[in-house]
């Protein structure tokens, strides 16, 4: 680890002599903020192979679940840009680890957790609502949100803590005996984006049981607006850890924002709802010591002990800030301040390796030293989040206007983990569009570098 920092700090010192440039950003330029987006996007996909040959798309290296969020990610840019330099590679890793429409392949599915599946769910919806092209001979991203939410909603358990989502899926696993808020927040956002798209009672229904079991738990207060990590079965969910993370937020607020869209803005259980998490989540994730406009993951970026799920969490909530300005346009002029600041701050940070590398803390002014597809996901989703100011018509689609993927309603209920097939890597034949190369130092970079560690 001091080695690593050792580095970090070499690296930034050599930039600054150099006076390197962060990403140029004009917040009231479209096109500005359109191409730091393509810059930032460029800067994640060097870091994914899955489109090479030998290799498995959709999975990124040591995890299974952020392929979901990437994919998310490069769905919402295509959305807000209209560049589709990356489509191929989105829907072949979408389909890839399909399983059986429900996002349980069995190359993971012994080992993932419900927040893991419930995030390629998300993925798959935002490509319903944003008719993200489909791809020509798999399922439709209707019926893959569709099967990860009846998976998913047959795990309801009952019988500890009068409900709720397990961490884990399988007895075996770490973390089984939780109950954690982001299965939950995000089976109820999922549920919530079904409700709105499909005008299903039976997922709001769903919906609002999660949400009302939520706040039966220390995991949700309807009161404080507190948002708890987690809580455990082996007391019936009476205490709570209460590790403050922003997706926890994010996953119950964009939720709670399709609710209140759906009821038309006439339900105040839903405003107060929106209002509340608003409230709490501006308060608590842009904190006045940073200027209270950067989005700022507070419990791990102060000592730069962030791993790389917790550095995509921002992205992730960047992206849910901007369907909540949409969707209840009451908090638009509250959101779009806080997501241009966040913005220009992670900017700022794109000086890494003298190629726009971004880093983590945003309120920086300057690169950290940070580096890897996590940090580059989630600027490229606060680039794309700012497109909501020259478009507020772009909020999420329905199936009544315009949104045109085909429903299943019936996804992934005949899945068996018995008759499952093993997925292969990809060959040279199956390699989607034009891959994308890892750019190399220059020549006289690696010089510099040689010169400022030997002296």
């Amino acid at each position: 680890m001091a080695g690593n920092q050792w580095l970090r700090c070499v690296l930034i010192l050599a930039l600054a002599v150099l006076g390197v440039q962060g990403i140029s950003l004009d917040i009231s330029s479209e096109d500005s903020v359109k191409n730091a987006a393509s810059t930032a996007a460029y800067g994640m996909m060097k870091h994914y192979k899955g489109n090479e040959s030998g290799e498995i798309p959709g999975k990124i290296p040591n995890t299974w679940w952020e392929g979901g969020a990437m994919f998310m990610t490069l769905m919402q840019y295509y959305h807000y840009t209209g560049d589709s330099t990356y489509n191929q590679e989105v829907i072949q890793g979408m389909q890839w680890q399909s399983g059986d429409c429900d996002y349980m392949p069995a190359n993971w599915s012994s080992y993932i957790g419900n927040d893991d599946q419930m995030f390629w769910g998300l993925a798959a919806m935002t490509g319903a609502e944003l008719n993200f092209p489909d791809s020509s001979d798999g399922y439709s991203w209707l019926s893959l949100a569709q099967g990860v939410f009846n998976t998913q909603v047959a795990r309801w358990d009952n019988s500890t803590c009068d409900g709720g989502m397990r961490w884990q899926i399988y007895t075996y696993e770490s973390g089984y005996t939780m109950k954690n808020a982001i299965s939950n927040g995000g089976l109820f956002q999922l549920s919530a984006r079904l409700a709105r798209y499909t005008s299903n009672q039976t997922y709001y229904d769903w919906a609002e049981r999660i949400w009302d079991w939520s706040t039966t738990t220390p995991l949700l207060s309807n009161s404080t607006w507190n948002v708890a990590d987690s809580t455990s079965t082996t007391n019936d969910c009476s205490t709570q850890g209460d590790n403050q993370w922003s997706y926890n937020y994010g996953a119950y607020l964009g939720g709670a924002a399709y609710m209140y869209n759906y009821t038309n803005g006439t339900s105040t259980k839903w405003m107060n709802a929106v209002d509340g998490l608003l409230n709490r989540t501006l308060n608590t994730f842009f904190p006045s010591s940073h200027g209270g406009e950067i989005l700022t993951e507070i419990l791990c970026e102060p000592t730069e002990v962030c791993n790389d799920n917790e550095i995509i969490f921002k992205g992730l909530v960047s992206a849910w800030l901007a369907y909540t300005a949409l969707l209840v346009p009451s908090t638009y002029n509250r959101i779009l301040p806080k997501l241009q600041g966040s913005a220009q701050g992670a900017a700022a940070t794109c000086t890494g390796y003298g190629n726009n590398t971004c880093g983590v803390r945003w309120w920086n002014s300057t690169w950290d030293g940070w580096s890897g597809l996590e940090e580059q996901m989630s600027v490229t989703s606060v680039f794309s989040s700012n497109m909501i100011a020259f478009n507020s018509s772009s909020a999420p689609l329905t199936s009544s206007t315009g949104g045109n993927s085909t429903s299943n309603p019936s996804a992934g209920t005949d899945d068996s983990s018995d008759d499952k097939t093993i997925l292969s890597t990809i060959t040279t034949g199956d390699r989607a569009g034009a891959g994308i190369v890892t750019v190399a130092f220059a020549g006289g970079w690696i010089g510099l570098m040689a010169w400022l560690m030997l002296g």
